[in-house]
């Protein structure tokens, strides 16, 4: 493991091998891959060409929406996915169900979301705070996150772009950020341009967390 301070950032929305290796090359962490209902939406079958493609330090992380548990990990291990990440209503038991079978969990919260002050009950799981309408790219008044207690440091999501990213980053002092639409030329198609600033952007904020635990990626600092 090797201590590293920077933000980890992850490049959502994933729908091709090429937009795949584009983010890694330009120094993504992680690329999501999106199994719920969206314009962005990919089979497994895609999604194993991609993770196949990709370098082994890359994260490679699935997402779901109110998908069955035990579709959830059947899908992450068939595929040799890193993460799985819980974007709708799942239960506290459903998501320590899924995060007891595949290597990480990723769930995310609305800002608005009264579950934030109780991820205990989550179990080991990363969570990413996104807009009050989650995937709607939309942002949200991040000076919030201030009266939020969390128990453990999270990956900010909603409406985030090249344009924007350090003021996030500088105000709310995530662990890591995710975009999707922000980066992209139309839906499910990335910006070569767009992708290389906003991970540079995000490089450059005056904030970086203290560690970051990679190569290989060390799931167990998560919880």
């Amino acid at each position: 493991m090797v201590d590293d301070p920077r933000v980890f950032v992850k490049i959502c929305g994933i729908t091709s091998p090429d937009d795949a290796l584009l983010a890694a090359g330009l120094g993504a962490d992680a690329v999501g891959m999106i199994f719920a209902a969206s314009s962005r939406r990919i089979t497994a079958g895609r999604a194993r060409d991609i993770v196949r493609r990709l370098p082994p330090d890359i994260v490679t992380v699935g997402v779901f929406r109110n998908e069955r548990r035990e579709r959830v990990v059947e899908i992450a291990n068939t595929i040799g996915l890193r993460a799985v990440q819980l974007h709708g209503h799942e239960s506290p038991e459903d998501t320590r169900w899924v995060a007891e079978r595949v290597p990480a969990v990723i769930r995310a919260f609305s800002a608005h979301d009264p579950a934030l002050g109780r991820l205990a009950d989550y179990g080991p799981v990363r969570p990413l705070v996104d807009s009050p309408q989650p995937g709607s790219g939309e942002t949200f008044d991040w000076t919030r996150m201030d009266e939020l207690s969390l128990d453990r440091p999270i990956i900010l999501a909603g409406g985030l772009d090249p344009t924007n990213v350090v003021e996030a980053i500088e105000t709310v002092r995530p662990w890591g950020v995710d975009v999707a639409s922000g980066v992209e030329a139309r839906p499910g198609h990335k910006d070569p341009v767009k992708v290389r600033k906003f991970i540079a952007n995000a490089r450059s904020a005056a904030w970086q967390p203290p560690s970051f635990a990679m190569a290989p990626f060390d799931w167990a600092d998560w919880a």
